[in-house]
């Protein structure tokens, strides 16, 4: 993976103030794919220790930017934005981390479609979603 394309995973995406404070780490990266985890802590369930929906739909955001951001190669980026989020919720995250395997499904020189599958921490499927992400470059020349 170029070094840019890990610098904007781990010091853009990671530590943004809206991902950071809730605790989403990097298991694994490597280009066109990104498996992040988001730890299970009681201030992110909605109702008992069930994981909040928008706590699932950031990490699934979070996973897509960061698969995006796996690809850039060069110096031109100047950064990004996620145009669509689908979410699919498919059965509750009770009490325990979870991770979100993002995969890049297509890719152009200014936008990416990527594939982002959350599980818990024993394999069972929490939801799906879909997110396509606008690239920023500088202008040439």
């Amino acid at each position: 993976m170029q070094k840019a394309a890990r610098y904007w995973i781990d010091e853009i995406l990671i530590k943004s103030p809206f991902a950071k404070p809730l605790g989403i780490e990097v298991v694994d990266a490597e280009p066109e794919r990104v498996t992040l985890r988001l730890p299970f802590r009681t201030d992110l369930a909605t109702v008992g220790n069930i994981v909040h929906g928008g706590a699932i739909a950031t990490l699934i955001d979070v996973a897509g930017a960061a698969a995006s951001a796996s690809g850039i190669a060069g110096d031109d980026t100047v950064g990004g934005a996620t145009t669509h989020l689908n979410v699919a919720y498919l059965a509750p995250a009770e009490g325990r981390d979870i991770a979100a395997e993002a995969v890049v499904a297509h890719r152009t020189r200014s936008q990416t479609v990527t594939d982002v599958s959350v599980r818990d921490c024993e394999g069972a499927l929490i939801a799906k979603g879909t997110v396509t992400s606008r690239i920023f470059r500088r202008p040439a020349g």
